[in-house]
């Protein structure tokens, strides 16, 4: 054992970071917890590290009060505050009965397409994901309220459930986006310039979403029928219904963009509009407190992923494990859009295994210098970069498409969340339904990461246009 632990004092920082990084792999493999994953191995890390520069027990009071900071410093950042408050809106927006609403006008306006109900399901979800931050959140909601109409005019179960769970990502991408926040605070990039970067590509998805609809019920005939009957004033009527969404946006994309106030105070506000809009409409004490319980829930999920995750990132730090990352993938005789399309392909072997925000925090502190570095490193400009960006464009660029990468993950087996959650909504659909049901979308997201690659101007230009770049 001495000899061991002697052994174990001799390795450099980088093998520790190595066998640091394989042990919280293993852990999550066998199924524990991203965030007590990640807090396991990184004070583990920490206390390996120090010992050896320091003894055992001074290197265990170092890290362990270094790893005791971590929580409070980073939960304090006022960019953080913003997470609750998206998530809250989500929910009062469907007590409210927004979604319901919402729905309602989709189903007017596109239900007489080829699978109209589903077209008008992926139009519902964007628009839901508009104004709420969580993906799971969204994926429950319209389990609720799309699923039985569509199972009622004979939509197949598998489809029914596979299309809301697929909209119900869209959330991660359409601000107010709570992993764009997470992503803009951990790649030190300004919040608001990351979610006026989602807008379009949003967008994009839901609009390569619906088209996917379309085809399949143009190739099945006994896809779904589509919903017709609707006069045009009965399409016009339903619009008031919707309008508050629309009111939400606005107020967000004035207070960050018109330089009225700050994204926090963006949510803050958002939330105010959206439960006096639910109160008015009647909302019980009971809805109200399960809301509150809801938003608290989800956020001290994410909060707590945030704490373990961070802790491990200092570990990273000390073992140099980003920058020596970053000199091995320069050094790589091959094209930078190469790389860059394994590390997605890495993204989507994770993402089998883990959650979208475990999988981000783990692997962008490794992952994000790297791609600077690919690019040609910090303030490098567009005419001299590999991608053809400056380093603050392809921080934007690089952040929505792993941000798509991690919509991906949402509806992945095993672990797929959304999947899980349509399930446990609706009990007639079983999660292997919802697994099949969504299995067509992934063809639609490869092609939505291909044009987002592609065309990287979807992503920068309102940035641009808004001034941030």
């Amino acid at each position: 054992m001495t000899e061991l632990f002697q052994a174990m004092g001799q390795m450099d920082n980088m093998t520790i970071g190595l066998w640091i990084t394989g042990l919280m792999l293993v852990l999550v493999i066998l199924g524990l917890r991203v965030a007590f994953a990640a807090a396991v191995a990184g004070f583990m890390g920490l206390v390996w590290i120090f010992s050896a520069k320091l003894g055992f027990e001074k290197g265990f009071i170092v890290a362990a009060k270094m790893a005791g900071t971590i929580p409070h410093s980073k939960v304090s950042s006022v960019a953080l505050s913003l997470i609750p408050t998206f998530i809250l809106i989500g929910f009062l927006a469907y007590h409210a009965g927004l979604t319901k609403a919402l729905f309602e006008a989709a189903k007017r306006w596109v239900g007489w397409l080829p699978g109209g109900m589903g077209v008008a399901t992926v139009f519902s979800t964007a628009g839901f994901a508009a104004v709420s931050g969580a993906s799971v959140a969204t994926s429950a909601v319209f389990a609720r309220i799309a699923v039985p109409e569509m199972l009622k005019l004979g939509y197949n179960k598998r489809f029914a459930a596979g299309v809301v769970a697929a909209g119900g990502t869209l959330a991660s991408l359409i601000p107010p986006s709570a992993i764009l926040v997470i992503y803009a605070i951990i790649v030190e990039q300004d919040v608001g310039a990351l979610l006026m970067a989602g807008f379009l590509p949003g967008a994009v998805s839901a609009i390569i979403y619906a088209m996917l609809v379309v085809f399949l019920a143009k190739v099945n005939k006994n896809f779904g029928p589509p919903v017709t009957g609707y006069s045009w004033a009965e399409r016009w009527s339903s619009l008031p219904g919707a309008l508050p969404i629309f009111v939400v946006i606005g107020i967000i994309v004035v207070c960050i963009y018109g330089g009225v106030g700050t994204p926090t105070e963006a949510g803050s506000l958002g939330a105010f509009v959206i439960l006096l809009l639910a109160l008015f409409k009647g909302m019980k004490w009971n809805q109200l407190k399960g809301s509150l319980m809801e938003t608290a829930k989800l956020t001290v999920m994410i909060f707590s992923i945030i704490w373990g995750v961070l802790i491990y990132v200092r570990f990273l730090g000390f073992a140099d494990l980003p920058h020596a990352f970053s000199d091995w993938l320069t050094s790589l005789d091959q094209s930078p859009m190469i790389t860059l399309i394994f590390i997605l392909l890495a993204y989507a072997v994770l993402g089998m295994f883990m959650d979208a925000i475990g999988m981000l925090l783990l692997t962008l502190p490794v992952v994000y210098p790297a791609i600077i570095a690919l690019n040609g490193g910090v303030g490098v400009s567009p005419a001299e970069s590999a991608f053809g960006m400056s380093d603050v464009g392809v921080s934007i660029w690089f952040g929505i498409i792993a941000v798509k990468m991690a919509e991906v993950c949402l509806i992945t087996p095993p672990i797929g969340l959304n999947c899980f959650v349509v399930a446990g909504v609706r009990p007639e659909c079983s999660v292997g339904d919802v697994f099949k049901g969504v299995a067509p979308f992934f063809v639609a997201d490869v092609i939505t990461i291909a044009v987002l690659i592609a065309a990287p101007q979807i992503i920068l230009w309102l940035p641009g246009k808004m001034g941030f770049m």
